[in-house]
């Protein structure tokens, strides 16, 4: 039976050819995925709402770094990406970065209530702890839960983010299985720039920001300060939990300073740390509290040597620390790396090499734990007329389990213009968290979880119009549930390599204009299964789509987009249903004065009441209006 993180944080016990003229026509491409929404068939659960479309475009020239760990162009990728600019994250107003993300092709999210509450992301279906999450570069992770807290990651201090879809761990290691998030703050330049901005909503919604960037003789700087706070609402809809709503407060910080030595030596710091209160019930009577504290910080020096070879030296720190109140339940995880990356250039040849340690350390109750890995990646990368390869290899040595190697081959053919077709094969692992091998319930014998992925591409490209395709298939072996007692202390059951999983579906995406609207759009159709019983895996649905329109109307920008997803099961055995949704959203954003922006957003229009999580409420309608402050 396959069982995973998702739930709640661990606690007393753990919760169980030729282009043809129709093809080349990006309008039909949008009308097409627009068509597909009524295969949802979501009458008894979908609130109506006027269809649109919403992915990001893409600029092929625009430069990522998440990939292959280098800075590339997008045009010289095989791999699936997304990129969510800062844009797009300041329409989002108050929201977390798992709501940013759930409008990304592939992407679907559970909330065990509101703000700051335990959060899953689900990348092609795989489960929450098998997408590898990095910010500025550093990575988080939890040795308790497995995978990043996404509740306490502050979605106002971010500037980019990039996603990658499908294992990645023949380039980052352990972990990455689903794909992987790099989350970027801002980085200063020119001359100084302050900004001021303050926030209402209902609910007793407020924020307020503040920050200032810029660079002068060699120096970049780059400070943001913000503070978040909302009554909420009351998260349970059970009789046994506290009736009271359940609030939220959020201090965040990042900041980011660098200096340039000369045209080849740059040196960094980074720092993004937040401080998360939120409300939650476990009983009738008490409030409860959930405390959530992490930071990431990054000291980085990048060398260029010669025109052909560069280096990058780094050292990062992370912290993942969660703590229950009144009921007493701490875990700290602290993560320390070290990378050194070295880049050559040559023609049309890419090679990278990559020595990397990574150091996990555990604090929850009686155990107090750490582990190490040590890895060598290499990449091979072609880019040579209508071809691009991309070649990686990784030996990751860990002190409990000893060798794992894990690899990827892609294939990328400009087979026409504008059109490209890409295959895809690799392998990954996650070696088990600390807490599933030495808690009660742990067993120190447990083995990494392992997945083989296989997938196709179609792509075509043409201005700021587009159309993707992309079929795959992960299996997952290994996988680590929670099973009957057996290995450990625990009389009510233990982790246990028991699970086997299949992750396949096909993504369909596209972008295009149509008069003075820009129209973007996903469909996903997927079938993320338990192949021990052939029981769908928890809380994630067979079909979902994003969709969404933006237009310039009378001195404000105007933006509209629709969520829709069918219906999931929140339990393994697929006896307890979670009804299908559509939530619909509007924005508008202008200039009210010199230098001054205001932006009003309006969440759940129709008011549609729905769960993500079985017996945890979701927000309804909210209405938020923010000013902001930044002279150019």
């Amino acid at each position: 039976m396959f069982s995973s993180a998702f739930s709640t944080r661990p606690c007393a016990r753990p919760a169980l050819a030729p282009r043809s003229r129709t093809l080349h026509t990006p309008r039909f491409l949008a009308l097409a995925i627009a068509a597909a929404l009524p295969l949802f068939a979501l009458p008894a659960q979908a609130q109506q709402a006027p269809a649109a479309l919403e992915t990001e475009g893409k600029n092929l020239q625009e430069m990522v770094v998440t990939a292959n760990r280098i800075e590339q162009p997008l045009s010289d990728l095989v791999a699936d990406m997304s990129i969510i600019d800062a844009q797009t994250i300041e329409r989002q107003g108050p929201g977390s970065v798992a709501d940013v993300l759930a409008r990304v092709p592939g992407i679907q999210i559970s909330r065990n209530g509101g703000p700051g509450t335990t959060t899953s992301v689900f990348m092609r279906g795989a489960d929450s702890r098998f997408t590898a999450v990095y910010v500025d570069g550093v990575r988080m992770d939890s040795q308790s839960t497995g995978g990043a807290s996404w509740q306490s990651i502050p979605l106002a201090l971010i500037d980019r983010i990039e996603v990658l879809r499908g294992p990645a761990a023949a380039v980052y290691g352990s972990d990455a299985m689903g794909g992987v998030v790099q989350i970027f703050t801002k980085k200063g330049e020119g001359t100084p720039q302050p900004y001021v901005g303050l926030g209402f909503g209902n609910r007793g919604t407020f924020t307020a920001e503040a920050g200032i960037s810029g660079s002068a003789d060699g120096w970049d700087y780059a400070l943001g300060l913000n503070r978040s706070q909302t009554d909420g609402f009351n998260a349970r809809t059970v009789a046994t939990a506290n009736p009271d709503k359940d609030d939220y407060r959020s201090n965040a910080v990042s900041g980011r300073l660098g200096y340039q030595l000369n045209g080849q030596h740059r040196l960094e710091a980074t720092l993004l740390a937040s401080d998360v209160n939120s409300g939650y019930d476990s009983s009738l009577t008490e409030d409860d509290r959930s405390l959530n504290k992490m930071y990431a910080l990054g000291l980085n020096w990048q060398a260029q040597w010669t025109e052909h070879y560069s280096t990058k030296l780094q050292f990062s720190q992370s912290r993942d620390y969660y703590e229950t109140r009144p009921s007493p339940y701490q875990t700290d995880t602290r993560l320390h790396n070290y990378l050194f990356q070295n880049t050559w250039r040559l023609g049309v040849h890419t090679l990278t090499a990559a020595l990397e340690r990574r150091d996990d350390a555990l604090t929850n109750g009686g155990i107090d734990r750490d582990r190490h890995q040590n890895a060598l990646a290499l990449g091979y990368g072609l880019n040579t007329g209508p071809h691009t390869v991309q070649l990686n290899l990784r030996r990751d040595d860990d002190s409990e389990f000893g060798g794992k190697t894990t690899g990827s081959a892609a294939y990328g053919y400009a087979f026409a213009t504008n059109w490209r077709a890409t295959a895809t094969v690799g392998t990954a692992f996650r070696a088990p968290t600390l807490y599933q091998r030495f808690s009660e319930y742990g067993d120190a014998s447990l083995q990494p979880e392992k997945s083989r992925n296989a997938e196709l591409g179609l792509r075509w490209a043409q201005g700021a119009d587009s159309f993707s395709a992309t079929a795959y298939r992960n299996r997952v072996t290994n996988l680590i549930n929670f099973s009957s007692p057996g290995s450990c202390d625990s009389e009510f059951g233990c982790y246990a390599n028991v699970g086997k999983a299949r992750l396949e579906g096909i993504t369909l995406a596209a972008t295009t204009k149509l008069g003075a609207f820009n129209l973007h759009g996903s469909v996903d159709f997927q079938n993320p299964r338990d192949t021990e019983n052939d029981k769908l895996l928890a809380r994630r649905a067979k079909r979902y789509a994003t969709l969404g329109a933006e237009t310039r109307a009378a001195g404000w920008t105007w933006a509209a987009d629709l969520q829709t997803s069918a219906k999931r099961f929140d339990n393994a055995a697929n006896t307890n249903v979670l009804g299908g949704y559509t939530l619909f959203n509007l924005s508008a954003q202008t200039e009210v004065a010199k230098d001054v922006n205001l932006i009003a957003r309006i969440n759940n229009l129709a008011d549609k009441r729905y769960q993500t999580a079985r017996t945890y409420a979701t927000e309804g309608r909210s209405v938020y209006v923010g000013v902001k402050w930044m002279p150019r």
